[in-house]
């Protein structure tokens, strides 16, 4: 089968197509024929060498959501032939990355793709939509309690947003001008400017802090000081700070939610109900992988780039 992956680590160009001896699944597992994977940050982060790969062998295939149908099933799968799913993938796992015509995955880490969505628009829901569910688990916070949100006009913050005032929550969220009227789209009750002064923005409209905020735009230090005493922050790249001020800081980590498949069915129902939006930015050529990484490195990518294979 094709992969896009690299056998040395570097820019977008490191980027290649490798022929590698096609997968089948194991009992309780089923290779989906991948009709579509979504390009994400974390991505660009494991072609450039920053993601531990452990005992993986090159070449390395990034991509972390795909879409397509089912196209063998190993023993006892409840799943069928021809089945439309999506899934969560994890390149340094048993089965890779989903940049790869064929993709193997347990039962439990799919789900069926939403109805009247294609399998672009859906492959960019799995791994951005479980990290905000795993996100607001862990936030735990009430209705009406206070949630900021950074980086909301990127594909998480946007389910962040979505998912957090379908909860009840009041929302500040931050956006340039080019994506005020997006960020408003998403429900937020109040949106400020972004930026390395976002905390004293947020602060005009909360004086003693928000309840917790989630930090898509990896502000760290910058972003902290607009949580109240007690309050609770949302890393998403494990920042090992520490705020002060009794903050507890809630690292988030995806890599938990691949066997969760009642989740994606959640979200799942979440799109098919208007509460979560998907938005996909451009489609390409999976041999095209190398420009669709220079594109979302280049900043200013609203929604997801996603590779047809």
């Amino acid at each position: 089968m094709l992969v896009i992956g690299v056998t040395s680590f570097g820019g977008p160009e490191a980027l290649a197509a490798h022929e590698v001896p096609d997968p089948h699944p194991g009992p309780g597992e089923v290779r989906i024929r991948v009709r579509a994977a979504a390009v994400s940050p974390t991505d660009t982060v494991l072609r450039a060498g920053g993601q531990p790969l452990g005992e993986r062998r090159p070449p390395y295939v990034p991509g972390m959501d795909a879409a397509g149908t089912v196209d063998e099933v190993g023993e006892g799968s409840a799943w069928r032939v021809g089945d439309a799913v999506m899934a969560i993938a994890l390149p340094r796992g048993e089965h890779g990355g989903a940049y790869a015509e064929l993709l193997v995955a347990p039962d439990d880490s799919i789900a069926r793709i939403p109805a009247n969505t294609d399998f672009a628009t859906a492959s960019t829901l799995p791994m951005n939509g479980l990290t905000a569910l795993q996100i607001l688990e862990e936030l735990d916070l009430q209705p009406e309690q206070t949630l900021a949100v950074t980086g909301a006009a990127g594909t998480l913050g946007n389910y962040v947003v979505e998912l957090a005032k379908h909860q009840g929550l009041t929302v500040v969220a931050d956006a340039a001008d080019r994506d005020l009227e997006l960020v408003e789209s998403l429900g937020a009750d109040h949106v400020v400017a972004r930026g390395d002064e976002v905390a004293e923005r947020i602060r005009e409209f909360f004086p003693e802090g928000v309840d917790a905020l989630v930090d898509a735009a990896v502000l760290n230090e910058k972003a902290a000081p607009a949580v109240r005493d007690g309050g609770r922050f949302a890393t998403v790249r494990h920042w090992d700070g520490n705020p002060g001020r009794d903050i507890t800081v809630h690292r988030i980590s995806v890599p938990r939610e691949y066997r969760s498949g009642h989740k994606l069915e959640i979200l799942r129902r979440w799109v098919e109900e208007g509460v979560l939006t998907l938005r996909v930015a451009g489609v390409l050529p999976a041999a095209e992988a190398a420009e669709a990484h220079r594109r979302l490195e280049s900043g200013g990518v609203r929604g997801r780039l996603v590779l047809r294979f």
